[in-house]
């Protein structure tokens, strides 16, 4: 039975069947499909791919960034203007620890039923956990905290899962010239995330104006002023569940990644069809009657291949050779060092904001207006040009040099504001601090996200991803909850202002910057070689398509010649 050919052939009206209907062996099929994707050149279906997948992104870093300004809110609701400080760390942490089980779990979960199956479950986990928030009200038989702290560790769990399905599909799916700068591109949108919190804050705040300038201090903000204060944050926070739904139906109809399809599932026909119509532009999943008409012409004496089985004991036998799993060890250590300082370098935003003439007002109007203002006027001059340096560099400097001198350049600013904090000027202060942030996108910051999604083979690269944004997480945890307590270290005792060992939590930032600097050599460079090259080069997986197959003989690689 012939392949189902469209009249004209493909310059009339392209079918993508044909472009692989005359091959009758479905390795060649295989390489060539891969080649496809590879070599394709930069077009709308890698944009839309960057915009499916960075729209997840940037509600991850809206809902992150969203509760540090609504928490200046609700102190005013439930707490008379000051909220208890282990509350509010609570209530910061919480999302952290949600995101270590879904980075785990997601992940995973990805590499055994594949990633079109799981993914936009968390999107619509995400947008479910962010409704309930702004539907939680106070009760006298449940804690206010408590049910909030539960939701945003369930939100948690589906921003966790959005790292590695968001980063595997998009290098599975992007040329190979481009991969760095399409995943940076889509890892970029965290600071869209963070710039739209703010403009939603600033905007609810003159919005209510009225209702709270008549407040000139926290004990003034009556039931209107606490009324407008409640309505605030539930907007503020609620406006993060918009992007994800305009996305979620374009991420439930994404096709399954063809190297998945090919390496794991081992639906050769099926994979080619997709990476041939998502390489045409089309969008979805070919049709069956696309995938039968190719499987027709399938020789009789074509090879057949079994990928290698992924399993519990494969895993723990592949990287427990150091050679595999040091570079697991340099993905998750290097991810964990950078978030201790990420998270922790916040610890240092209110002096910031005061040298740059945006210190808290005692008036409830002012002092929210000017935390969000001046929270713009810092993602705008540092972390927005960082991560769009990053996508201009990534693919031309490589990953590994962007990396190794990120966390050298913020091991010498976080020793400079450490050992001088007390000598430096204000106008000094506010540049040390732009830069750190600038480094830390234009750097470890990104390529920690994009490396673990090309380094490892198809059947654990979710899996591994997962591992090494979790130890990040686990990073993030201590510095907020550990390391940042360390800043009041016996400043009552000895009658010091508040903030007293903030030099020295510097230095301890500067300390794990230079181990995040020694392991960032575990790592391998990625740029511009195909998945399944590093596979090769890296994991010693064998590339099927360059091998010679003898009739009628196997090996180890699960390849056979059928007589």
């Amino acid at each position: 039975m012939p392949a189902v050919r469209t009249s004209g052939g493909n310059a009339a009206f392209h079918n993508f069947v044909n472009d692989f209907a005359d091959i009758e062996d479905p390795l060649e099929r295989r390489r060539l499909a891969l080649e496809k994707i590879d070599n394709a050149k930069f077009g709308w279906y890698h944009i839309r791919a960057i915009c499916v997948a960075g729209v997840g992104f940037m509600t991850d870093s809206y809902d992150l960034f969203s509760i540090n300004l609504s928490v200046p809110m609700l102190a005013h609701v439930f707490w008379n203007g000051t909220i208890p400080t282990s509350t509010e760390t609570l209530l910061k942490v919480s999302t952290s620890v949600g995101t270590v089980f879904g980075q785990l779990g997601f992940g995973w979960l990805a590499d055994v039923l594949g990633r079109k199956k799981i993914y936009g479950t968390e999107l619509i986990i995400m947008i479910c956990a962010t409704i309930l928030q702004v539907t939680a009200g106070e009760s006298p038989s449940v804690s206010f905290p408590a049910i909030l702290t539960f939701y945003r560790i369930i939100m948690g769990i589906g921003i966790g899962g959005d790292y590695p399905l968001s980063s595997i599909i998009t290098s599975e799916f992007a040329t190979t010239k481009w991969r760095g700068a399409i995943m940076g591109a889509v890892f970029a949108n965290q600071g869209w995330g963070q710039l739209f919190s703010g403009i939603v804050a600033i905007i609810c705040v003159a919005a209510y104006k009225n209702d709270l300038i008549g407040a000139t201090s926290s004990a003034m903000c009556d039931a209107t002023c606490k009324k407008a204060c409640d309505e605030m944050w539930r907007i503020l926070i609620g406006f993060g569940a918009l992007p994800g739904c305009i996305a979620l139906y374009f991420r439930l109809t994404i096709p399954e990644s063809p190297r998945y399809t090919f390496d794991v599932a081992n639906e050769a026909e099926k994979a080619t069809a997709d990476a041939a119509k998502f390489a045409s532009g089309k969008h979805g999943n070919a049709a069956e009657g696309d995938i039968e008409a190719l499987k027709v012409t399938v020789s009789e004496n074509a090879p057949k291949y079994t990928p290698p089985t992924a399993s519990f004991k494969d895993f723990w036998g592949h990287f427990g050779q150091w050679r595999y799993g040091k570079i697991l060890i340099g993905t998750a250590g290097c991810w964990f060092m950078l978030d201790i300082s990420y998270y922790g370098l916040g610890l240092n935003t209110a002096s910031i904001l005061k040298t740059i003439g945006f210190a808290s007002s005692s008036n409830v109007y002012h002092s929210l207006f000017n935390q969000s203002a001046g929270n713009l006027i810092l993602i705008c001059a540092g972390s927005i040009p960082g991560y769009w340096c990053s996508v201009a560099t990534l693919d031309v400097i490589g990953r590994k040099p962007i990396q190794i001198g990120g966390f050298l350049i913020m091991t010498i600013l976080f020793c400079i504001i450490g050992f001088a904090y007390n000598k430096l000027s204000d106008h000094g202060l506010l540049a040390l601090y732009v830069l750190c942030q600038f480094f830390q996108n234009f750097g470890p910051n990104t390529t920690t996200f994009i490396v673990p999604g090309e380094c490892y083979p198809t059947r654990y690269r979710s899996t591994a991803h997962g591992i090494s944004a979790a130890s990040g997480k686990i990073g993030a945890i201590i510095a907020q909850t550990c390391i940042g307590t360390l800043q009041n270290h016996n400043c009552k005792k000895e009658g010091k202002p508040t903030n007293c060992w903030l030099p020295h939590v510097m230095e301890i930032f500067g300390l794990f910057m230079l181990v995040g600097f020694f392991l960032s050599f575990l790592i391998p460079e990625t740029k511009r070689k195909t998945l399944e090259q590093l596979s090769e080069e890296l994991h010693g997986e064998i590339d099927i398509t360059k091998q010679e197959i003898r009739a009628g003989s196997s090996d180890d690689t699960g390849l056979e010649k059928v007589q």
